[in-house]
């Protein structure tokens, strides 16, 4: 397990950038189109606190999982991966023997926000990878947007062992104000106390030129009183935050939403959750 100092950050990516593998990185979010390396981000962590990350799939490839896997043997701040791999494969559960060989490898993740069917996460093939999970103590990290969040409850009840962590508070509409029917389909699925979610991903969802630290209260307070510290951790999202905010930005936000709870309760936040979570050791 880390240590008892240093934040943790649960949710940030590496790529190589190239334009057309990338093609989701639009021209205007120019400024994530180049590289971005654990070089480029000790030092961001360095001046913010942070003593470790999970790097987190961008690309849906076997390359990207053991691209990842050899930055976090190559720098020790990467304390976990979250890769991607095939879940509706025939042979998904002798992929992941293939894959857990790999001591960081943590758990997968699927771009289902990016799937035009909002039932994708019910699938049979995928529901049968998801199950195969649970045998080799996986995580899964769920991608989605509001419109797939039916989807998603539904999803959930089927793996009351499964660990789950909602990414990006499920990406509210905060640029337009947006509260329902998000709201009342996140308490359904906080519910499952399986399912954690990750305190990210909010700046990219409001007005990137405009966005005031106000605009993300009624987000931030619904999941704590919702998932609770318990079953909440902070992720930046970084790079692809910087279309709209700083890495500093974007801690400060989270301490903002978080300053009215005990230190212990930050703590779990910060630090504690994710850890547990993933099973991140030293």
């Amino acid at each position: 397990m880390l240590g008892n100092s240093g934040r943790v950050d649960a949710h940030q990516h590496f790529w190589r950038y190239n334009p057309v593998r990338d093609a989701w990185i639009t021209d205007d979010m120019a400024v994530i189109q180049r590289d971005f390396m654990p070089d480029d981000l000790k030092p961001v962590y360095d001046a913010n606190g942070i003593a470790g990350c999970v790097a987190i799939q961008a690309d849906q490839s076997a390359e990207e999982t053991l691209f990842l896997l050899d930055l976090a043997e190559q720098f020790l701040f990467i304390k976990g991966v979250v890769g991607w791999v095939d879940l509706q494969a025939a042979d998904i559960r002798d992929r992941l023997a293939y894959l857990s060989r790999y001591p960081k490898l943590k758990g997968f993740r699927h771009i289902v926000q990016g799937e035009t069917d909002a039932r994708f996460l019910l699938r049979p093939d995928f529901l049968n990878g998801i199950e195969a999970l649970g045998e080799y103590g996986y995580t899964y990290d769920i991608l989605v947007k509001p419109h797939q969040l039916d989807a998603t409850l539904e999803f959930v009840t089927y793996f009351p062992d499964q660990p789950f962590v909602i990414d990006h508070l499920a990406k509210p509409y905060i640029s337009a104000g947006a509260r329902q029917p998000w709201a009342d389909q996140l308490s359904a699925i906080a519910e499952h106390k399986q399912v954690y979610c990750k305190l990210s991903g909010m700046v990219t969802e409001a007005d990137w030129n405009g966005w005031k630290a106000e605009d993300f209260t009624y987000y931030t307070q619904h999941i704590l009183n919702e998932f609770g510290p318990e079953r909440i951790m902070f992720g930046s999202d970084w790079p692809v935050c910087l279309v709209a905010a700083d890495y500093a930005q974007v801690v400060r936000l989270a301490e903002d939403a978080i300053c009215q709870l005990p230190p212990n309760k930050r703590e779990l936040i910060w630090r504690t959750n994710a850890t547990a979570f993933y099973n991140l050791a030293e």
